[in-house]
């Protein structure tokens, strides 16, 4: 089977002839920590490496094309350090910026305001201002989502689509679900306290939303069929998620059947949500909207991906869960969390791997021990 075929079979609850290799990605800080622990100076393809190291096959092939459509504002808020604030005893300072978003938080200045327009690290930030704090805001940020605004669509967009018809590796896409738009709006406290103050303002800011990615889900899946959709929604604390399943179904549910409709209608086999924290009390509110599949279930809030299996099914797949902690910690423990997860690999419908961004103090050695026994588990070695 193609990597392609592989993965779709996988999450379909079909048969596969193995389980995709998919053991995750480290940040900045963890691959600069790999290569004091043993990963040469000059390896940047840690996968290929690791794959090669423990006796995966390891295909030469060229990047994947990306389809290159635009779902962020445009144009970006300008970047910039607002302020810098130097330690006061020791330790590192504080960077007070702008993002390209139009927040303004305030970052250690042992980062720049660059770490901040894609998960390159694990940045800790405090809120100061959010882009919309007011009417006159919104007005102006509803400007910066023209679906025919210059760059929306790559000018090779026809070139990409042909290049993907035939592919025989994972093409996807992924934006922004509604209630993580619109916390990156108007901050995550004031989101909450308007959906019980100002319910109509959020509804006509989810509105907006919905209606700007469906015309572009709609252009876009004219010619070309991703073989998954993401839509991140980090909506869950560690213990309960940040709206309930009833708020969920008011504010949200509308909006993640419309694009999950015109996912099926294209041919979409994955509509997947993405979210961190625990989720258990949201699952069944996903699966009415139609998504299929959900990532990254992270242990550490308290999800039991098998207990799940066991409650939904085959209504949901699955992809991440094995716990972080655990491989870190590597040896017996590591052993023993592929172990719990044996079942719901072979029952189908998972593809497993770190349930976050590994982080830094996942050791090389421990790392390269968990690929090997994820590729045993997985059918790729006996």
């Amino acid at each position: 089977m193609t990597d392609r075929e592989r993965y779709i079979a996988t999450l379909l609850f079909q048969k596969p002839d193995r389980v995709p290799f998919a053991p995750g990605h480290g940040r900045k800080s963890t691959l600069e920590a790999w290569h004091r622990q043993g990963l040469p100076a000059e390896v940047t393809d840690y996968i290929s490496y690791v794959r090669r190291l423990i006796g995966l096959p390891v295909a030469e092939q060229p990047p994947l094309c990306t389809i290159g459509v635009d779902f962020r504002m445009i144009p970006h808020f300008e970047e910039k350090v607002l302020e810098h604030r130097p330690a006061i005893s020791g330790g590192c300072g504080s960077l007070i910026v702008q993002d390209w978003k139009g927040n303004v938080c305030e970052i250690s200045d042992a980062f720049d305001v660059t770490y901040l327009r894609n998960a390159v690290d694990f940045v800790t930030r405090s809120w100061i201002r959010c882009p919309v704090e007011s009417h006159t805001d919104w007005d102006q940020m509803k400007r910066r989502y023209d679906v025919d605004a210059p760059g929306r669509f790559p000018a090779d967009f026809a070139d990409r689509c042909r290049l993907l018809r035939d592919r025989t590796r994972v093409s996807g896409i992924a934006f922004p679900g509604p209630f993580w738009q619109l916390r990156e709006w108007l901050g995550f406290e004031n989101l909450c306290m308007l959906m019980l103050d100002e319910p109509e303002w959020v509804q006509e800011m989810i509105t907006f939303w919905e209606e700007f990615v469906s015309r572009v889900l709609e252009r876009m899946l004219e010619d070309y069929v991703p073989d998954q959709v993401m839509i991140q929604e980090d909506m869950a604390y560690k213990e309960k998620p940040m709206i309930g399943p009833d708020m969920s179904r008011a504010f949200l549910l509308p909006t993640w059947k419309r694009w999950g409709d015109l996912c099926k209608q294209a041919g979409v086999p994955i509509y997947e949500v993405d979210s961190d924290g625990h989720v258990g009390e949201l699952i069944p509110v996903w699966i009415e909207a139609g998504f299929n599949c959900n990532s990254p279930q992270e242990v550490a809030a308290g999800n039991d991906l098998p207990a799940y299996r066991g409650q939904y099914g085959t209504q949901m797949a699955y992809c991440g869960g094995v716990d972080k902690r655990a491989i870190a910690k590597g040896g017996q423990t590591l052993r023993n969390e592929i172990d719990r997860l044996r079942p719901t690999i072979d029952a189908g419908g998972f593809i497993p791997g770190c349930d976050h961004g590994v982080p830094h103090d996942v050791a090389w050695p421990d790392f390269v021990d968990y690929c090997r026994l994820l590729a045993q588990a997985t059918g790729w070695l006996k």
